[in-house]
């Protein structure tokens, strides 16, 4: 007999997650997690959903690459037209998920958005590859297109523009930080006892720490 929706079900069982172990700082323990989801080779480990409303609640969802992280927080590029730019222009909060189905684990980010300074997002698209470059350019963000040809007429245009010269940034194209309110790690357990331990910011610059229900 087929397997209905309702049917698919996993047991995790790999590892567990405690307060004795996990480190005091949460950027720590995501650079951890981090590595040993680069070290066991998942595809597209800087993957993550970032999840965006509007001023009136309206929410929206899509995946995204992590392309760097510190202390200060999460950070990630896009075209600030694009529907999650304006969104984020208007309400600057968003959530985080990343999910690493081979190591049963989760984490997840809350927090306030703010535009990583010129600098830094110089320096990120002129490490980028030439064609991804112009497709900066060529691309109106989630604007409707007639066609795919016209996408590529566009980018055509641009490779000619720039021939045998340095692509600028677009002005509209840049990094965002995710500054965190909550990050919380998530790691499956038998019996849908997962664990989940919570860090929120405190005064003086340290975290708290709390394990919450699964």
């Amino acid at each position: 007999m087929d397997k209905t929706i309702s049917d698919l079900r996993k047991d995790y069982s790999l590892q567990d997650l405690s307060e004795r172990e996990i480190d005091p700082n949460p950027f720590r323990q995501f650079k951890i997690w981090f590595d040993q989801a680069l070290a066991a080779q998942l595809p597209e480990p800087n993957a993550m959903t970032i999840a965006t409303a509007t001023l009136d609640g309206s929410p929206s969802a899509r995946m995204v690459l992590l392309k760097d992280f510190d202390q200060r927080g999460f950070v990630f590029f896009t075209n600030y037209n694009s529907r999650k730019g304006q969104e984020l222009a208007a309400n600057p909060q968003a959530a985080l998920v990343f999910w690493w189905a081979e190591l049963e684990r989760q984490v997840r980010i809350v927090g306030t958005v703010e535009e990583v300074s010129s600098e830094e997002s110089d320096g990120y698209f002129n490490m980028r590859p030439p064609n991804n470059r112009l497709g900066a350019w060529a691309s109106n963000q989630s604007e409707v297109i007639a066609s795919r040809e016209e996408l590529e007429q566009r980018l055509q245009q641009f490779q000619t523009q720039y021939a045998n010269q340095e692509v600028p940034r677009p002005p509209h194209w840049g990094g965002l930080r995710v500054i965190p309110k909550e990050i919380e790690f998530w790691q499956g357990r038998s019996s849908r006892l997962h664990d989940r331990l919570l860090y929120t910011p405190l005064d003086d610059g340290g975290w708290k720490l709390e394990r919450l229900s699964p």
